[in-house]
C-alpha cells in the first residue's frame, strides 16, 4: 500500500512537498498540489489515509434532491446517515452539487485533498461525469439508486423498485382496474428505469396489456402531471401508478382539475410516503421507502467499504400503505 515516501519517489518530489500536497499546504503551487493528489490517488494512498483515527470526515454529494425540511423526500436519508455517523464520532459534510462542479473537480482528488474518508451519492444522473469516474474510484462510496460494476470500493444502495411498483400494480388489479397509466419520473435515472421495467413486467404477470399511450416518463414534480394526464384520461385510464409521491400529487390535481374524481373515477397511487402523503385530498395510497432506515444503512455500508469489506447491494424492502386516493374499479368507459 502506498506511503507519502512511494509518491515522493514517483514524483522525484520530497516527502515534505507530498506532505504539503495532500494536507493542502499554501506554500506549493496548485499544479503541485494537483500533481500529488492525482499520484496519491493512482497508487490508493487515499485507503491508507481513511484509517487515520484523527481524520474522520464523510461527504454526502446531493444533486437534484430537496433534503432541508422533514417534508423533502432526502430528509430523512441525511438524518439517518448523520444519526449513525456522529454515534460513532464521524463527522459529516453535506454539500449540494451540480453537473458542473462534476466537470470541475475529479471525484478521488476532491475527497483526498478535503480530508474525506468516503462519501455517500445521493440524486445523480446516469450521464454525470462523476457516475464514469466511480468505475476506478479507490474511495469507498455508497450510491444511491445507482450502481456500479466490478469496483469494490462502490456500493448501491436503494429499495426494491421491482417490488414496490408490483404491489401498487398488484393492489390495483385487486381493485378490479386494466387500464393502468404509470407516469415515471426522469429519464437518465436508473431508478427510473428499473421502475419502467418493474411496471411492464407487473402487468405481463396480471396478463394485462402496457398501452402505450397509458406510460410516460415525466420528471421528479407535480408538475409533470399536467402534460400526461389529460392524454390518460383520454385513453381511459381508471388508475395511475406514479414514479413518486409529487407526481401522484399532480395527477390527484389534475384529475379534480378536469373533473374526475379521485378515487371514484381514477384510482392513484405514489411511491415514497413522504411526511405529507398523508395530507394530500384524498390521502394517498402509496409505497414506503423507509427513508431514516436507507440513511442509517448507507452509514454502515460506507463503514464496512472503509474497513475493506466489499459490499455490491443492499436493497430494503418497500410497503404497500393503503389510504383513500384508491378504490375499487368503476370500469370507466
Amino acid at each position: 500500500m502506498a506511503t507519502i515516501k512511494d509518491i515522493a519517489n514517483r514524483l522525484g518530489v520530497s516527502v515534505s512537498t507530498v506532505s504539503k500536497g495532500l494536507n493542502g499546504a499554501s506554500d506549493i503551487s496548485d499544479e503541485l498540489r494537483q500533481m500529488v493528489l492525482d499520484t496519491a490517488v493512482e497508487m490508493g494512498y487515499s485507503t491508507k489515509r481513511s484509517k487515520k483515527v484523527e481524520n474522520r470526515k464523510l461527504c454526502i454529494f446531493i444533486e437534484n434532491m430537496n433534503y432541508e425540511t422533514i417534508d423533502e423526500f432526502g430528509y430523512d436519508i441525511v438524518l439517518g446517515f448523520k444519526q449513525n455517523a456522529f454515534r460513532r464520532k464521524w463527522d459529516v459534510d453535506i454539500l449540494p452539487i451540480t453537473p458542473a462542479f462534476q466537470e470541475e473537480e475529479k471525484y478521488d482528488t476532491f475527497l483526498l485533498k478535503n480530508g474525506y474518508c468516503g462519501a455517500f451519492l445521493m440524486g445523480l444522473a446516469l450521464h454525470d461525469s462523476w457516475i464514469k469516474q466511480l468505475e476506478n474510484t479507490t474511495m469507498p462510496t455508497v450510491l444511491l439508486d445507482n450502481f456500479i460494476s466490478g469496483n469494490p470500493n462502490v456500493c448501491y444502495l436503494g429499495t426494491d423498485s421491482y417490488e414496490g411498483i408490483a404491489m401498487a400494480v398488484n393492489h390495483l388489479v385487486n381493485l378490479g382496474h386494466k387500464n393502468i397509466a404509470f407516469l415515471n419520473g426522469s429519464l437518465y435515472s436508473l431508478v427510473s428505469d428499473q421502475r419502467q421495467e418493474a411496471f411492464e413486467n407487473a402487468m405481463a404477470a396480471a396478463s394485462l396489456p402496457v398501452q402505450k399511450d397509458l406510460t410516460a416518463y415525466g420528471y421528479y414534480v407535480s408538475d409533470s402531471a399536467k402534460y400526461h394526464v389529460p392524454g390518460f384520461l383520454a385513453a381511459g385510464a381508471t388508475a395511475v401508478v406514479c414514479g413518486n409521491d409529487l407526481i401522484a400529487k399532480g395527477v390527484i390535481d389534475e384529475c379534480t382539475k378536469r373533473g374526475f374524481r379521485v378515487p371514484e373515477d381514477v384510482s392513484v397511487v405514489g411511491f415514497d410516503d413522504i411526511s405529507i402523503a398523508a395530507t394530500f385530498d384524498p390521502p394517498l395510497t402509496t409505497i414506503r421507502q423507509e427513508r431514516n432506515e436507507l440513511g442509517r444503512c448507507a452509514y454502515d455500508i460506507l463503514n464496512s467499504l472503509i474497513h475493506h469489506i466489499p459490499i455490491s447491494k443492499t436493497l430494503l424492502r418497500p410497503k404497500l400503505i393503503e389510504r383513500e386516493s384508491t378504490a375499487r374499479c368503476a370500469h370507466r368507459d
